[in-house]
C-alpha cells in the first residue's frame, strides 16, 4: 500500500524552525522561509472561491502548522470539543505516521478555535472502520486570529510526544490538509492540498509525504 500512496501523493519539505523560547506558540515564529501550499477544490483541483495557504515546519518539541484563510463569511456554531466541526467551516489535518493508509490522526479546528481530534481506522481505500473520539492529542496548542481584513490565521502546534518516532531530519510521514468553507448561499466548498477527486477527505491513497529537513 505504501508504494501506491507514494505514487499519487506529492511531497512537502518541512523545515526546522526553533522558537526563541521553549514551548512557545508558533504565532511568534518566522514563517517566511517555509514553503506555502495553496489548497485547491478537492474534486476538480480548480482554484477555490476563497484562498487558503498552508505552511508547515518542525522544532524539537512540535510539528507546527499554519493556515491562512480568506474567510468573508464565517459559519461556526460549535462550542465543545469533538462536536462535528466538519458540518461547518473548519480546517483539517490528517496525519498517517506509519504511511500505510490504515490508521491516521485527524485534527480539525474551527474559526473560533474549537477542536475535534480522533484516531481513524481505514480499510486503506476510503472505508472508515472506526473513529476513536475518546483519543485526544496530548498538550495540543491551537490559536486562531483575525487580521480584521477578512483573513483568519490558524496556528497549530502538535507536541512531538504524540508521535512514535522522534523528530529529526529525514523523518517522513503521510499527511493531507483540508478546509471546508460555506458561503452566504449555504454552498459548501471542500479544499485540499492533495485533491481526493471526491467529496471525501478519508482517502489515504491521496495523502502527500511530509519530509523533515
Amino acid at each position: 500500500m505504501e508504494s501506491a500512496i507514494a505514487a499519487i501523493g506529492g511531497s512537502y519539505i518541512c523545515k526546522r524552525m526553533e522558537p526563541a523560547v521553549s514551548g512557545a506558540s508558533s504565532v511568534s515564529l518566522d514563517w517566511g522561509h517555509c514553503e506555502a501550499l495553496e489548497l485547491v477544490e478537492t474534486v476538480t483541483g480548480a482554484p477555490p472561491r476563497e484562498r487558503t495557504e498552508v505552511r508547515m515546519g518542525w522544532s524539537s518539541e512540535h510539528l507546527h502548522i499554519r493556515f491562512a484563510c480568506r474567510d468573508s463569511h464565517i459559519v461556526s456554531d460549535f462550542t465543545k470539543r469533538d462536536e462535528p466541526l466538519y458540518e461547518q467551516d473548519v480546517v483539517e489535518v490528517f496525519i498517517d505516521e506509519e504511511g500505510e493508509g490504515r490508521r491516521y490522526m485527524e485534527l480539525e479546528v474551527s474559526p473560533y478555535n474549537i477542536v475535534f481530534d480522533a484516531v481513524i481506522e481505514n480499510d486503506g481505500s476510503g472505508g472508515i472502520i472506526s473513529s476513536d473520539l475518546n483519543w485526544q492529542f496530548s498538550a495540543l496548542q491551537t490559536t486562531v486570529q483575525s487580521d480584521g481584513q477578512g483573513n483568519l490565521l490558524y496556528f497549530i502546534d502538535i507536541p512531538a510526544s504524540n508521535f512514535k518516532r522522534p523528530f529529526a531530519p529525514g523523518l517522513t510521514m503521510r499527511i493531507n490538509v483540508y478546509r471546508i468553507d460555506q458561503d452566504v448561499q449555504g454552498i459548501r466548498e471542500y479544499q485540499a492540498w492533495r485533491p481526493t477527486r471526491a467529496v471525501n477527505f478519508h482517502l489515504p491513497q491521496y495523502f502527500g509525504k511530509l519530509i523533515f529537513n
